[in-house]
């Protein structure tokens, strides 16, 4: 799944919006995204224009952990 993240702004107030996407369709949310850039150079208060993804069928969970003690991570070259 992909969302595309966006900021309105008008005078002094800021709205975020978010529209989401199919996991087989990133070049219509990158086509989206464009739209919004060229309403952003054209002078439009669009700011923060970002895509994010998230991966339905991820093994593991998402983000950093630690190494459990018996890992042993040896470098390969001299």
């Amino acid at each position: 799944m992909y969302m595309v993240y966006w900021t309105v702004a008008d005078n002094s107030a800021r709205t975020a919006h978010a529209k989401q996407f199919d996991s087989a369709d990133m070049m219509s949310a990158m086509t989206f995204m464009e739209e919004l850039r060229a309403k952003q150079r054209a002078g439009q208060g669009i700011c923060f224009v970002a895509m994010s993804s998230e991966n339905p069928d991820s093994v593991g969970h998402p983000g950093v952990s630690e190494t459990s003690a018996d890992y042993q991570w040896k470098k390969r070259r001299r």
